[in-house]
C-alpha cells in the first residue's frame, strides 16, 4: 500500500507541530506546556524512523525533513525556552549561549545527514540534548544559578558536535 510511506512523514510533521507550538506557548510564558510539547515531539521523533524502516519507506527526503523538524523542536524551541526562563537575564552572554546551542544542533544534524550511519552516533543527538533542556526547564526556578545552566548548555553544544563522544544506537 503506497500510503504506508506517508506515515513516517506524518509523525515527523507532528514533531514539527509540537516544536512550533512549544515556541508559541513561550509568547504566553507558559513554560510548562512548552516543555511538555518538546518532550512529546521527542516521543514522535522516536517513531518516525522506526516506522519508515518497518514500512520500507526510508527516503532521502524523509531524512532531510526529519532533520529540519528536529532543528526546530530540539534546537530552537529548547534554546528559546531556556532563554525565556533564565538566559535573558545574562545579557549578551545569554544570547551567545542560546545561539550556540541552536547552531551546534544544526551542525550536528547536517553532519549526521552526510555521514554513513553505522549504528554509533558521533556526538550526542540533538533530540537528547533538547529533551534534557526541556526536562530541566520543568524544574528550573529563580534560585537556579544561571552560570551553571549556561555551562551546561555550552557542554551540551560541545557534546552534540564532538567527534570523540560516541553513543551506540539502541
Amino acid at each position: 500500500m503506497k500510503y504506508k510511506s506517508l506515515i513516517p512523514n506524518f509523525f515527523t510533521s507532528l514533531n514539527l507541530f509540537m516544536g512550533l507550538m512549544a515556541i508559541i506557548f513561550l509568547f504566553d510564558s507558559n513554560y510548562f506546556k512548552s516543555s511538555m510539547l518538546i518532550l512529546i515531539a521527542a516521543v514522535l521523533d522516536r517513531f518516525d524512523g522506526r516506522l519508515a524502516r518497518k514500512f520500507g519507506a526510508s527516503t532521502e527526503f524523509g531524512k532531510e525533513f526529519d532533520s529540519l523538524c528536529d532543528l526546530i523542536s530540539f534546537g530552537v524551541a529548547p534554546a528559546l525556552l531556556m532563554w525565556n526562563i533564565l538566559l535573558s537575564k545574562a545579557g549578551i552572554i545569554g544570547v551567545v549561549v542560546t545561539v550556540l546551542f541552536t547552531l551546534a544542533g544544526a551542525v550536528r544534524l547536517a553532519r549526521y545527514n552526510i555521514t554513513n550511519f553505522d549504528g554509533v552516533y558521533m556526538g550526542i543527538p540533538i533530540t537528547l540534548c533538547g529533551s534534557f533542556l526541556a526536562l530541566l526547564c520543568l524544574g528550573v526556578n529563580k534560585a537556579v544559578n544561571i552560570n551553571i545552566i549556561m555551562m551546561l548548555m555550552i557542554f551540551l553544544s560541545y557534546a552534540m558536535v564532538s567527534k570523540k563522544i560516541r553513543l551506540k544506537k539502541r
